[in-house]
Formats: C-alpha cells, sequence, structure tokens
C-alpha cells in the first residue's frame, strides 16, 4: 500500500509492505518545506517496525545506527545510480507537488497577531527577559527567531510548542533573557505561511504605552484642577470688598487747647 497526503507544510509518500510470514516493511520520502524553493528532502526505511536506514537530502548520505546498518548504508552511498534516483524522487515528489500545495493552502491561512513585551523573571545571569507571542494564526506551523544587531540569538531562549486555541487557530510564545546594552537592537523575528516575508518586530526599551497613557491622563487631570484652581482665586478676588478703616474727628477725640 502506497499514499501520498498533505500535512501542514510537509509531503510524506509512504509504502507499507506485510508479507504472509509476518515481516513488516515500511518505507517513508518525506518533503519538508517553508517555502517552494526551500525544500529538505529525507527517506526512512524501518523492518519490522525498527529503523533500519535514513537518508538525508542535504547531505546525499544513507546512515545506520548500527556497524552492520551502516554497512548496509555504504552499499547504498557508494552507488551512484542510488544518488540519481534520489534526485529523481526528490523532483518528482518535491518540486511538482510543493507549488499545488501552496496554492491550496493559501486560501485558509490567518496572520498572526505578535506582541513584544517585557516579564519580570527570577534568573540571576540576566537583568531583562521579553516575551514574543505570536496568536490566532493557521496553519500551525510557524517560526520565532531572536536577533541581536541582527545576528541569530541561540542561547538563553526559551520556546513553548504551539498550542491550540480550540478554533483551529494557534498561539506560541517565545522567551528571551538578555542583559541590556546600550545602543543594540533586539528583534523578534516571526516566519508562517501566511506572510510573504518574515515579519520583524525591534523591543522598544522606553516606557510601555500603557504606562505612558496613565502618566499622561495624571498629568492631564493634575493640570486641569491646577486652572480651576486658579480661575477661583481670580474670581474670589475681583468679587470681594476691601474695608480701608479712615479716621474721623469723633474717633480723634477733644483736641487740645
Amino acid at each position: 500500500m502506497c499514499v501520498l497526503y498533505f500535512w501542514s507544510l510537509h509531503l510524506l509518500f509512504f509504502c507499507v509492505v506485510h508479507s504472509s510470514d509476518g515481516v513488516f516493511a515500511e518505507h517513508n520520502a518525506r518533503c519538508h518545506f517553508r517555502k517552494v524553493d526551500e525544500i529538505e528532502y529525507t527517506e526512512d526505511i524501518y523492518f519490522n517496525k525498527e529503523v533500519l536506514l535514513w537518508y538525508n537530502g542535504s547531505t546525499g548520505i544513507w546512515k545506520g545506527d548500527t556497524s552492520s546498518k551502516n554497512i548496509l548504508a555504504s552499499y547504498f552511498n557508494n552507488d551512484p545510480n542510488d544518488h540519481f534516483s534520489r534526485r529523481a524522487i526528490k523532483d518528482v515528489l518535491c518540486l511538482l507537488n510543493a507549488k499545488a500545495l501552496y496554492e491550496n493552502l493559501k486560501n485558509y491561512t490567518v496572520k498572526p497577531n505578535v506582541r513584544l513585551k517585557s516579564v519580570e523573571h527570577s534568573s540571576h545571569r540576566h537583568s531583562a527577559m521579553l516575551v514574543c507571542s505570536a496568536y490566532d494564526f493557521y496553519p500551525k506551523t510557524i517560526m520565532i527567531t531572536w536577533l541581536r544587531n541582527g545576528q541569530t540569538v541561540n542561547s538563553d531562549v526559551t520556546s513553548i510548542e504551539e498550542m491550540s486555541n480550540g478554533d483551529r487557530s494557534y498561539q506560541i510564545h517565545s522567551y528571551l533573557e538578555y542583559t541590556p546594552t546600550a545602543g543594540e537592537i533586539i528583534t523578534c523575528m516571526v516566519e508562517h505561511y501566511s506572510l510573504l516575508e518574515p515579519q520583524l518586530h525591534d523591543w522598544d526599551p522606553s516606557m510601555p504605552k500603557s504606562e505612558m497613557n496613565k502618566i499622561v491622563i495624571g498629568i492631564s487631570g493634575l493640570l486641569l484642577g491646577l486652572v480651576f484652581l486658579a480661575a477661583g482665586l481670580i474670581y474670589n478676588r475681583k468679587n470681594s470688598t476691601v474695608l480701608i478703616p479712615v479716621r474721623t474727628s469723633d474717633d480723634m477725640g477733644p483736641s487740645s487747647g
């Protein structure tokens, strides 16, 4: 039995063979890709549900996990016809179907809503932590990469797997611990099938917008109060009567002489 089906951003072709004496064999060929022109081709061969050999199209090499399996792998690796066959299968299985798959999926995608913010953490190694979150996207496969001044950050990064929202959409969160340095630019790069190109979100270390709004509202209220206070003082001053005592002859008493 051989079946070809689409799943996420992968194409899988597999053959399963059962013999009358119970022998079980399976051969899987996979096309992994994010773009039509970025395809990685792999193959796996199973015998009685145990991995026998696997092939990596990037290196063009078969491998096994034991010495006896590697002897068999070397037979394929030394066969020039096998290299030709692997390339031909990749062209037929991957290249011809990838474009059709992308055209079919593009009508069922939802772009991620990305938020980048600072959070508190208990680490003593770094003084800051950022979280880059992507919400409500589809399909499931997504990639979040941290950049520092345009260079990929591989350490101090923690990511969780995509989580279902229960409505066919997904969310994901990636955390970066770092020590702020003057002049550096921290960027969260999001790649998804719904995006024509990677989205870049730079971290702004200035005060969060919500906090800034609170301060602006507070200052506005204070200024408004001062305006009303000044107006009240001016009004009272204009409408108040000031009595100045005037001395009369009676107040001065009998004159001497």
